[in-house]
């Protein structure tokens, strides 16, 4: 994902100040141990998080909490015309178990 510049204190404040119904949701989705980073040389946002079933993830698109969270944040970063995040798959080349 892609923060736009001089928003990195802001997008910060916004995950700090989560909102509850969010934090259900993503807790109720399965998803736990997950991290967001940002490369502050290039705004980019990198995350990782653990699902019990990754099925689960393809509901979130439509959750009225998740489409509320994304217009809330497509000020401060890259959105898609649904107001979702643009987000790139990264291909993993290394697993160390």
């Amino acid at each position: 994902m892609q923060l736009h510049q001089g928003f990195e204190e802001e997008y910060q404040k916004r995950h700090e100040q989560l909102w509850p119904e969010l934090e259900q949701l993503l807790k109720g989705s399965g998803i736990n141990n997950y991290s967001i980073f940002l490369d502050k040389t290039t705004n980019s946002l990198f995350g990782v998080l653990n699902v019990d079933d990754k099925t689960k993830l393809d509901e979130l698109p439509s959750d009225p909490v998740m489409k509320k969270w994304w217009a809330y944040m497509k000020d401060i970063m890259e959105s898609n015309l649904d107001n979702s995040p643009v987000s790139i798959p990264l291909e993993e080349v290394f697993y160390l178990k």
